[in-house]
Protein backbone atom coordinates (compact mmCIF):
# COMPACT_ATOMS: atom_id res chain seq x y z
CA UNK A 1 0.00 0.00 0.00
CA UNK A 2 1.35 3.57 -0.44
CA UNK A 3 1.77 5.35 2.28
CA UNK A 4 -0.91 8.27 3.65
CA UNK A 5 1.82 10.65 3.35
CA UNK A 6 3.26 10.00 0.01
CA UNK A 7 3.39 12.96 -2.36
CA UNK A 8 1.81 12.46 -6.31
CA UNK A 9 0.13 14.77 -8.86
CA UNK A 10 -4.07 14.17 -8.08
CA UNK A 11 -5.88 12.70 -10.43
CA UNK A 12 -8.07 16.05 -11.99
CA UNK A 13 -11.35 16.29 -10.98
CA UNK A 14 -12.88 16.34 -14.10
CA UNK A 15 -11.98 17.01 -18.14
CA UNK A 16 -14.68 18.96 -18.87
CA UNK A 17 -15.60 22.87 -18.07
CA UNK A 18 -19.10 24.75 -18.73
CA UNK A 19 -19.48 27.54 -20.75
CA UNK A 20 -23.31 27.80 -20.98
CA UNK A 21 -25.01 25.32 -22.79
CA UNK A 22 -21.27 24.16 -24.04
CA UNK A 23 -19.28 21.45 -22.75
CA UNK A 24 -15.48 22.59 -23.23
CA UNK A 25 -12.97 19.41 -23.28
CA UNK A 26 -9.60 20.26 -21.30
CA UNK A 27 -8.01 18.11 -23.83
CA UNK A 28 -9.00 19.85 -27.36
CA UNK A 29 -8.44 23.49 -25.14
CA UNK A 30 -4.62 22.45 -24.61
CA UNK A 31 -4.04 20.94 -27.68
CA UNK A 32 -5.84 24.18 -29.33
CA UNK A 33 -3.39 26.03 -26.87
CA UNK A 34 -0.35 24.61 -28.25
CA UNK A 35 -1.24 24.72 -32.11
CA UNK A 36 -2.07 28.35 -31.45
CA UNK A 37 1.14 29.14 -30.06
CA UNK A 38 3.40 27.31 -32.70
CA UNK A 39 1.72 28.47 -35.40
CA UNK A 40 2.54 31.85 -34.10
CA UNK A 41 6.54 30.84 -33.24
CA UNK A 42 6.60 29.35 -36.71
CA UNK A 43 5.12 32.24 -38.60
CA UNK A 44 7.69 34.45 -37.16
CA UNK A 45 11.01 32.81 -37.01
CA UNK A 46 10.13 32.11 -40.57
CA UNK A 47 9.69 35.97 -41.32
CA UNK A 48 12.97 36.35 -39.71
CA UNK A 49 14.54 33.63 -41.83
CA UNK A 50 13.66 36.05 -44.59
CA UNK A 51 10.81 34.49 -45.51
CA UNK A 52 6.45 35.70 -46.27
CA UNK A 53 4.94 35.37 -43.00
CA UNK A 54 1.41 34.86 -44.89
CA UNK A 55 2.65 32.19 -46.42
CA UNK A 56 3.86 30.12 -43.62
CA UNK A 57 0.44 31.10 -41.98
CA UNK A 58 -1.51 30.02 -44.72
CA UNK A 59 0.26 26.95 -45.07
CA UNK A 60 0.56 26.03 -41.72
CA UNK A 61 -2.94 25.92 -41.42
CA UNK A 62 -3.04 23.73 -44.01
CA UNK A 63 -0.63 21.54 -42.56
CA UNK A 64 -1.88 21.95 -39.16
CA UNK A 65 -5.65 20.95 -39.93
CA UNK A 66 -4.12 17.53 -41.98
CA UNK A 67 -1.99 16.98 -39.46
CA UNK A 68 -4.74 16.29 -36.91
CA UNK A 69 -6.66 13.94 -39.70
CA UNK A 70 -3.67 11.69 -39.82
CA UNK A 71 -3.20 12.00 -36.43
CA UNK A 72 -5.98 10.85 -35.65
CA UNK A 73 -6.14 8.12 -38.73
CA UNK A 74 -3.38 6.87 -37.31
CA UNK A 75 -4.38 6.47 -33.89
CA UNK A 76 -7.99 4.69 -34.98
CA UNK A 77 -6.72 2.41 -37.93
CA UNK A 78 -4.75 -0.18 -35.31
CA UNK A 79 -7.94 0.04 -33.07
CA UNK A 80 -10.34 0.61 -35.39
CA UNK A 81 -12.74 -2.27 -33.73
CA UNK A 82 -12.00 -1.22 -29.90
CA UNK A 83 -12.48 2.79 -31.06
CA UNK A 84 -16.36 2.14 -32.54
CA UNK A 85 -17.84 -0.17 -29.91
CA UNK A 86 -19.61 1.53 -29.11
CA UNK A 87 -20.14 3.72 -32.42
CA UNK A 88 -18.58 3.99 -35.42
CA UNK A 89 -19.14 7.84 -34.51
CA UNK A 90 -16.40 7.98 -32.35
CA UNK A 91 -14.06 7.54 -34.75
CA UNK A 92 -14.31 11.61 -34.60
CA UNK A 93 -14.50 11.73 -31.24
CA UNK A 94 -10.67 13.21 -30.68
CA UNK A 95 -11.54 14.90 -27.50
CA UNK A 96 -11.80 11.25 -26.06
CA UNK A 97 -8.43 11.23 -26.47
CA UNK A 98 -6.37 9.30 -29.59
CA UNK A 99 -3.98 11.65 -31.48
CA UNK A 100 -0.93 9.20 -32.73
CA UNK A 101 1.86 12.09 -33.04
CA UNK A 102 4.00 10.14 -35.69
CA UNK A 103 1.07 10.12 -37.55
CA UNK A 104 0.35 14.04 -37.72
CA UNK A 105 4.11 14.52 -37.77
CA UNK A 106 4.40 12.97 -40.75
CA UNK A 107 1.15 13.89 -42.58
CA UNK A 108 1.84 17.78 -41.51
CA UNK A 109 5.16 17.63 -43.49
CA UNK A 110 4.56 16.55 -46.52
CA UNK A 111 1.76 19.10 -46.51
CA UNK A 112 3.40 21.69 -45.74
CA UNK A 113 6.90 20.66 -47.66
CA UNK A 114 4.63 19.95 -50.65
CA UNK A 115 3.17 23.34 -50.50
CA UNK A 116 5.86 25.70 -49.74
CA UNK A 117 7.45 23.74 -52.32
CA UNK A 118 4.39 24.94 -54.94
CA UNK A 119 4.42 28.64 -53.99
CA UNK A 120 8.32 29.41 -54.33
CA UNK A 121 8.59 29.39 -50.27
CA UNK A 122 11.87 28.60 -48.64
CA UNK A 123 11.52 24.65 -47.43
CA UNK A 124 14.21 24.23 -44.99
CA UNK A 125 13.86 27.49 -43.35
CA UNK A 126 9.79 26.14 -42.73
CA UNK A 127 11.26 23.09 -41.31
CA UNK A 128 13.82 24.83 -38.71
CA UNK A 129 11.27 27.04 -37.69
CA UNK A 130 8.75 24.08 -36.98
CA UNK A 131 12.02 22.47 -34.69
CA UNK A 132 11.11 24.80 -32.48
CA UNK A 133 7.04 25.05 -32.63
CA UNK A 134 6.23 21.35 -32.59
CA UNK A 135 8.03 20.35 -29.59
CA UNK A 136 6.24 24.12 -28.01
CA UNK A 137 3.01 22.41 -28.86
CA UNK A 138 3.68 18.87 -27.77
CA UNK A 139 5.15 20.28 -24.15
CA UNK A 140 1.82 22.24 -23.83
CA UNK A 141 -1.01 19.61 -25.45
CA UNK A 142 0.95 16.61 -23.55
CA UNK A 143 -1.06 17.91 -20.57
CA UNK A 144 -4.32 17.56 -22.17
CA UNK A 145 -3.75 13.52 -21.96
CA UNK A 146 -3.13 14.24 -17.84
CA UNK A 147 -6.82 15.76 -18.35
CA UNK A 148 -8.00 12.30 -20.27
CA UNK A 149 -6.03 10.36 -17.20
CA UNK A 150 -4.38 8.50 -20.38
CA UNK A 151 -0.87 8.34 -21.67
CA UNK A 152 0.55 6.91 -18.29
CA UNK A 153 3.21 4.57 -17.45
CA UNK A 154 3.72 1.49 -15.16
CA UNK A 155 3.32 1.97 -11.68
CA UNK A 156 5.26 4.50 -9.61
CA UNK A 157 5.81 5.22 -5.97
CA UNK A 158 8.19 8.21 -6.97
CA UNK A 159 6.73 11.39 -5.09
CA UNK A 160 5.59 12.64 -8.74
CA UNK A 161 3.87 9.84 -10.12
CA UNK A 162 -0.03 10.64 -10.93
CA UNK A 163 -2.98 9.32 -9.29
CA UNK A 164 -4.85 7.34 -11.68
CA UNK A 165 -9.26 6.56 -11.28
CA UNK A 166 -9.34 3.03 -10.80
CA UNK A 167 -11.58 2.67 -14.52
CA UNK A 168 -8.59 4.31 -16.65
CA UNK A 169 -6.34 1.21 -15.24
CA UNK A 170 -5.39 -1.49 -17.24
CA UNK A 171 -6.18 -4.25 -15.89
CA UNK A 172 -2.83 -6.29 -14.88
CA UNK A 173 -2.68 -2.81 -12.83
CA UNK A 174 -5.95 -2.79 -11.35
CA UNK A 175 -4.80 -2.93 -8.07
CA UNK A 176 -2.38 0.16 -8.47
CA UNK A 177 -3.22 3.32 -7.52
CA UNK A 178 -0.42 6.01 -8.99
CA UNK A 179 2.00 5.72 -12.27
CA UNK A 180 4.65 7.12 -14.25
CA UNK A 181 3.43 10.47 -15.68
CA UNK A 182 4.84 9.87 -19.03
CA UNK A 183 2.73 12.78 -20.08
CA UNK A 184 5.02 14.72 -17.88
CA UNK A 185 8.34 13.40 -18.77
CA UNK A 186 7.41 14.05 -22.81
CA UNK A 187 6.17 17.27 -22.27
CA UNK A 188 9.12 18.37 -20.52
CA UNK A 189 11.46 16.97 -22.53
CA UNK A 190 10.09 18.99 -25.24
CA UNK A 191 10.49 21.80 -23.53
CA UNK A 192 14.07 21.00 -22.87
CA UNK A 193 14.20 20.52 -26.81
CA UNK A 194 13.12 24.05 -27.16
CA UNK A 195 15.50 25.63 -24.87
CA UNK A 196 18.93 23.72 -26.66
CA UNK A 197 17.71 24.03 -29.84
CA UNK A 198 17.23 28.18 -29.46
CA UNK A 199 20.12 28.83 -26.83
CA UNK A 200 22.64 25.97 -27.34
CA UNK A 201 22.90 24.17 -30.84
CA UNK A 202 21.51 26.84 -32.86
CA UNK A 203 23.93 29.74 -31.58
CA UNK A 204 27.09 26.85 -31.18
CA UNK A 205 26.63 24.74 -34.49
CA UNK A 206 26.82 26.33 -37.66
CA UNK A 207 24.27 23.84 -39.38
CA UNK A 208 23.45 23.84 -42.97
CA UNK A 209 19.65 25.55 -43.40
CA UNK A 210 16.65 22.65 -42.35
CA UNK A 211 19.07 20.62 -40.43
CA UNK A 212 18.01 22.33 -37.11
CA UNK A 213 14.60 20.00 -37.83
CA UNK A 214 16.37 17.24 -37.93
CA UNK A 215 18.38 17.57 -34.64
CA UNK A 216 14.83 18.40 -33.40
CA UNK A 217 13.77 14.43 -35.13
CA UNK A 218 16.64 12.84 -33.29
CA UNK A 219 16.03 14.69 -29.89
CA UNK A 220 12.39 13.75 -29.87
CA UNK A 221 12.69 9.91 -31.20
CA UNK A 222 15.02 8.92 -28.30
CA UNK A 223 12.76 10.31 -25.84
CA UNK A 224 9.98 8.45 -27.34
CA UNK A 225 11.94 5.28 -28.07
CA UNK A 226 12.92 5.53 -24.24
CA UNK A 227 9.08 6.61 -23.06
CA UNK A 228 7.57 3.26 -24.80
CA UNK A 229 9.21 1.05 -22.40
CA UNK A 230 6.95 2.10 -19.63
CA UNK A 231 4.09 3.29 -21.44
CA UNK A 232 0.88 0.71 -20.45
CA UNK A 233 -1.32 2.02 -23.41
CA UNK A 234 -2.48 -0.36 -25.96
CA UNK A 235 -0.29 -0.80 -28.69
CA UNK A 236 0.32 -2.89 -32.34
CA UNK A 237 3.64 -4.99 -31.81
CA UNK A 238 6.00 -5.47 -34.52
CA UNK A 239 8.71 -8.07 -34.25
CA UNK A 240 7.92 -8.13 -30.60
CA UNK A 241 8.31 -4.45 -30.13
CA UNK A 242 5.76 -1.52 -29.51
CA UNK A 243 5.49 0.14 -33.42
CA UNK A 244 5.83 3.52 -32.12
CA UNK A 245 9.34 2.26 -30.55
CA UNK A 246 10.65 1.34 -34.03
CA UNK A 247 9.34 3.88 -35.94
CA UNK A 248 11.20 6.00 -32.97
CA UNK A 249 14.65 4.31 -33.70
CA UNK A 250 14.04 4.42 -37.64
CA UNK A 251 13.64 7.91 -37.40
CA UNK A 252 17.00 8.42 -34.99
CA UNK A 253 18.55 6.58 -37.45
CA UNK A 254 17.68 7.92 -40.69
CA UNK A 255 18.18 11.87 -39.25
CA UNK A 256 21.15 10.96 -37.56
CA UNK A 257 22.69 9.92 -40.99
CA UNK A 258 20.81 12.88 -43.05
CA UNK A 259 22.08 15.60 -40.71
CA UNK A 260 26.01 14.37 -41.38
CA UNK A 261 25.48 14.00 -44.68
CA UNK A 262 23.79 17.33 -45.48
CA UNK A 263 26.45 18.77 -42.96
CA UNK A 264 29.05 17.28 -44.97
CA UNK A 265 28.00 17.93 -48.39
CA UNK A 266 27.48 21.72 -47.27
CA UNK A 267 31.63 21.77 -46.19
CA UNK A 268 32.01 20.06 -49.34
CA UNK A 269 30.43 22.34 -51.88
CA UNK A 270 32.48 25.46 -50.06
Amino acid sequence: MRPAFAASIPSPPNNIFEVGPLNIHYYGLVIGVGVVLAIMVMTRRYERYGGDPALAERVLMWAVGLGFVGARLAYVLPRFEAVTADGFWHVLAIWEGGLALYGGLITGAIVAVWLFRRHQGDTPAILDAAAIGIPLAQGIGRWGNYFNQELFGTPSDLPWAVEIAERFRPAEYRDAATFHPAFLYESLWNLVVVILLILWIERRFDLRKGNLFLVYVALYGLARFSLEFIRTDAATLILGIRANQGVAALLVIASVVALIVRQRTDVISE
